[in-house]
């Protein structure tokens, strides 16, 4: 007899999660892992990639890792290849890499602007659009975008924000194309601020913001956003598609 719980299992299904070799992709992995999903791991930096993928193999999971750049189209199909001749197929895609920073918009390069849009949107469209193409019906992809494609940061942040709010339409727009032609669902995570890498710098100042300006008045931590992660992926979510899922700690709220 199974119980609601195991809806939010991955026992036999191939998940490939970008950005994992650090802040909430290295979480992600883990999380996946401990519910039996066969991971297929992608990052640009190699050495953490690997250090990553040792680490869950050690603890008995099934692990591909595999150098891979979002911004190139072609090196997305090409992890996409290696899952399918390594495991015959994909069913998961955590869109995951992503860049972020806080520059004045007066004094934002275009190249820089340019490299933000390119890995946050378009390497999320790049890897959907490959993992689809081998998808079956049942499959699910999570677009991790943030709360500041939602809402205005407190930050100079104006290259992030449009390409988080970007992924958050291409979400609707794939979900609409996807979901009954394909039975491919496709959502969009929007976390507020973890520890991470990316909040490393001026994490003092950034809590004392979130203390400010949201319900729960702190940062999240990482299984609170692993548990949100794991039900847009699992079957547990099997009526959802199309949606916006904030984790947050009410920082949209206010």
């Amino acid at each position: 007899m199974t119980g609601p719980l195991d809806a939010f299992r991955l026992d036999g299904r191939v998940v490939v999660i970008t950005g994992a070799s650090s802040g909430l992709g290295v979480g992600f992995a883990r999380a996946v892992a401990n519910v039996g999903g066969t991971l297929v791991l992608a990052a640009r930096r190699e050495d953490r990639l690997h250090d990553v993928a040792g680490e869950l193999r050690a603890r008995g999971a099934t692990v591909l890792a595999r150098a891979t750049d979002v911004t190139v189209p072609e090196e997305c199909q090409a992890l996409v290849d290696a899952a399918v001749a390594e495991h015959g197929r994909v069913d998961v895609l955590v869109n995951n890499a992503g860049l972020g920073g806080s520059v004045p918009a007066s004094r934002e390069t275009p190249d820089a602007f340019r490299q933000v849009i390119d890995v946050n949107l378009n390497g999320s469209f790049w890897m959907a659009q490959a993992c689809a193409r081998v998808m079956p019906a049942g499959s699910s992809i999570v677009n991790v975008a943030s709360v500041h494609g939602v809402v205005a940061s407190r930050f100079p942040q104006a290259s992030y924000a449009a390409s988080k709010a970007g992924v958050i339409g291409l979400t609707r727009d794939l979900a609409q194309q996807w979901s009954r032609r394909k039975g491919i669902r496709v959502n969009a995570l929007c976390p507020g601020y973890f520890a991470s890498e990316m909040t490393a710098n001026g994490e003092d100042k950034l809590r004392d913001m979130v203390a400010q300006h949201s319900l729960l008045g702190r940062f999240g931590e990482q299984h609170e956003v692993d548990s949100a992660l794991l039900f847009l992926a699992s079957p547990a979510s099997s009526y959802v598609t199309g949606t916006t899922l904030l984790v947050d700690g009410g920082l949209a709220a206010i």
